[in-house]
């Protein structure tokens, strides 16, 4: 007879806690597992390692990456992981890939694009699906963020699935926000929204390399002019615009040089801790939308009536308005 699957021990909210904070990337990885658990008998053991792990967090730098799709995150994520290695720092990428509206699956293949970063000793690289998520993050993202503060990561750089009229999400959870653009893609600014500008910190111009050199540069100043419109976000600071070639390896040291600075300038104008703290308070209330959510939908009132008032939402019998209402009576009458 074959031998049956092999279980794995269930871990205690000790052994949780003492393998992030001894960096354990294995149970790094399952203590990540864990808070991304849809499962209810999970939901109490996340809340009771997360709240242990609190006063380790918050010394990491905490930078999210954007950009449209072809614009090389990866291949940026990569270089820029490195050029931190080696200066000894540690680092965890936290990268989120789509998922599938048909099938609900997700390729999860950042490990395959970074794959010299996945072998670096001083480099962690989680993905993670959407789940259907906007803000192009996983609705676990900030408890993810945590963890690897936690397991003691200089830097935590989070990975979106791209730019979108919704992702400017991530903006709440990071220190730094940067936004990579591609030139010569028919049109410079790329239909990039006016809010992912205002929320961006810093912009890029990545592949600017070989044919491409000029027509970065063009961009760059193009850009530069529709920042010079917008009132600074922060303080003193205003979004520089850059150029490099992840690909050469070119570029790469002066775009972190510029995140460093943003953290100098937000700490120097005061920014840096009030803007953690209503990131907190942002987190808090999409918590409670989350749960006022999941109890709507579970609520026995609504889920006897929802089926009844879509159709006739349907058929044009009853105005959604009049559908929302009277499942909102429902749940708060009982």
């Amino acid at each position: 007879m074959s031998p049956g699957p092999v279980r794995r021990k269930v871990l205690s909210d000790d052994d949780y806690v003492q393998g992030v904070l001894s960096g354990d990337r294995s149970l790094l990885a399952r203590a990540i597992t864990l808070v991304e658990s849809n499962a209810p008998r999970h939901r109490d053991q996340a809340h009771r390692v997360l709240t242990a792990l609190l006063p380790n967090t918050g010394k990491s730098l905490r930078v999210g990456i954007t950009g449209v799709p072809g614009v090389g995150k990866s291949t940026f994520i990569e270089s820029l992981g490195r050029h931190l290695t080696s200066q000894q720092l540690r680092i965890a990428v936290l990268a989120v890939d789509p998922t599938s509206s048909v099938r609900g699956g997700s390729i999860l293949g950042d490990k395959t694009r970074m794959s010299k970063l996945a072998v670096d000793p001083l480099a962690f690289i989680r993905p993670s699906p959407s789940q259907g998520s906007l803000g192009g993050v996983h609705r676990k993202t900030r408890e993810t963020l945590l963890l690897c503060e936690a397991a003691g990561f200089d830097v935590v750089l989070v990975e979106t699935v791209g730019v979108g009229q919704s992702e400017t999400l991530v903006s709440g959870m990071v220190d730094t926000y940067l936004v990579l653009m591609l030139a010569g893609a028919g049109d410079d600014l790329q239909g990039i929204k006016k809010g992912i500008l205002e929320v961006a910190d810093l912009l890029t111009i990545n592949k600017a390399d070989g044919d491409n050199v000029l027509k970065a540069d063009r961009a760059r100043s193009e850009l530069e002019g529709a920042l010079r419109i917008m009132r600074p976000r922060e303080g003193s600071w205003t979004p520089p615009v850059l150029t490099c070639s992840a690909l050469e390896n070119s570029g790469v040291a002066d775009v972190w040089e510029r995140v460093l600075a943003h953290r100098k300038c937000l700490e120097s104008d005061q920014i840096f801790l009030r803007k953690r703290q209503e990131q907190q308070l942002k987190w808090l209330e999409s918590l409670i939308q989350e749960e006022l959510m999941a109890r709507f939908r579970h609520h026995p009132a609504v889920k006897s009536r929802r089926g009844l008032l879509e159709q006739a939402v349907k058929d044009g019998q009853m105005t959604a308005t009049q559908a929302a209402e009277t499942l909102l009576e429902a749940f708060s009458d009982e």
